[in-house]
């Protein structure tokens, strides 16, 4: 029983559950590909692109072209919750909270699931034919958010975001064959509210950025745009250099005659990403289980109990684009 409980004692209280405010559907997870997972950790096969052979002769030998064959490992991940419901303070409380005592434990799994979805977008994938190759996302996957100028080109100065970011992001996608139909993006509300902001009333762009901001829409030019305030930060971004398009640079990387552009100590950036659906497996090893019981051993209180195995890994880096956003 949490020790919290008495403030839910019969003294003049309402008898009403009051649901204090959190996320309690999973908005992440669902949008990759979906795979029912048997083992601890499994292999998902990955086949590469080969080219056409022209036939410049007649009557030739069949070609035999050499297809390449890759395999990503996912290891899932065990998340469990459990809380106590004392008999004898049932007797002195108004409510019944098994089931809303339920409810959240369904609501904390199911923030679990986008934290172990976001780890696989923006950590480290694991590859090789034993799953014991680590790989991280390449900086030419990364962007920072920039200003643009009057000509839509980039000004190297960061800020939240913009819509110069966005087709960044989108020429990223087309030049590796990205999938239209399934590119998501998840920002912050710290984000969003300030996309607004960098769009001036009398651009063509205004009207849908205020129906995304304002909750009427959730697509824009060509992304699914997904909230959500559990994406991690960079605290301290002194080692951050980017150009005046926001493509990141490694720490050696230099470029001739181009200003090059970083973070100042103290500066927090968000950590948002774009993805297509199919480039990070969702996978699933048992679903939801929920239980509501009794408990011999503790004096026959009822027991929460809920748990899930989930995991997720990132299947083909051109699929996933980090986006450093400023954050004010």
């Amino acid at each position: 029983m949490s020790h919290q409980i008495p403030v839910a004692f019969v003294e003049g209280f309402k008898s009403a559950i009051y649901m204090l405010a959190a996320q309690k559907e999973s908005r992440l997870f669902a949008t990759g590909r979906q795979e029912s997972q048997k083992s601890k950790t499994d292999y998902y096969e990955r086949i590469g692109s080969v080219e056409a052979q022209d036939i410049t002769n007649r009557h030739g030998d069949t070609p035999i072209l050499d297809v390449p064959h890759s395999r990503r490992a996912v290891t899932l991940k065990d998340a469990d919750f459990g809380a106590m419901i004392d008999d004898m303070d049932k007797l002195r409380l108004l409510i019944q909270p098994e089931n809303a005592y339920a409810m959240r434990a369904v609501q904390a799994l199911n923030r679990k699931k986008d934290d172990v979805f976001i780890v696989a977008a923006l950590g480290t994938a694991m590859s090789g034919e034993d799953g014991d190759i680590a790989v991280v996302l390449p900086d030419t996957q990364k962007l920072v958010v920039v200003s643009e100028d009057a000509n839509g080109n980039g000004t190297g100065l960061a800020v939240p975001f913009s819509v110069h970011v966005l087709r960044k992001i989108g020429a990223k996608f087309d030049e590796n064959e990205v999938d239209m139909e399934e590119r998501n993006l998840a920002w912050s509300s710290a984000q969003k509210m300030a996309f607004l902001g960098t769009t001036k009333a009398t651009s063509a762009d205004f009207a849908s950025v205020k129906a995304l901001v304002d909750g009427m829409a959730n697509q824009f030019m060509g992304l699914n745009f997904i909230r959500t305030e559990r994406l991690p930060y960079i605290e301290d971004s002194t080692t951050l250099r980017w150009d005046i398009e926001g493509n990141l640079l490694a720490s050696s990387e230099t470029i001739d005659g181009t200003t090059i552009f970083g973070g100042v100590s103290g500066q927090k950036f968000r950590r948002c990403f774009a993805w297509c659906g199919s480039g990070i497996v969702s996978a699933t090893g048992e679903g939801l289980f929920v239980r509501i019981s009794e408990r011999d051993d503790k004096r026959y209180s009822n027991q929460v109990y809920a748990r899930h195995s989930v995991g997720a890994g990132r299947l083909e880096e051109v699929k996933v684009i980090e986006v450093l956003s400023k954050e004010l």
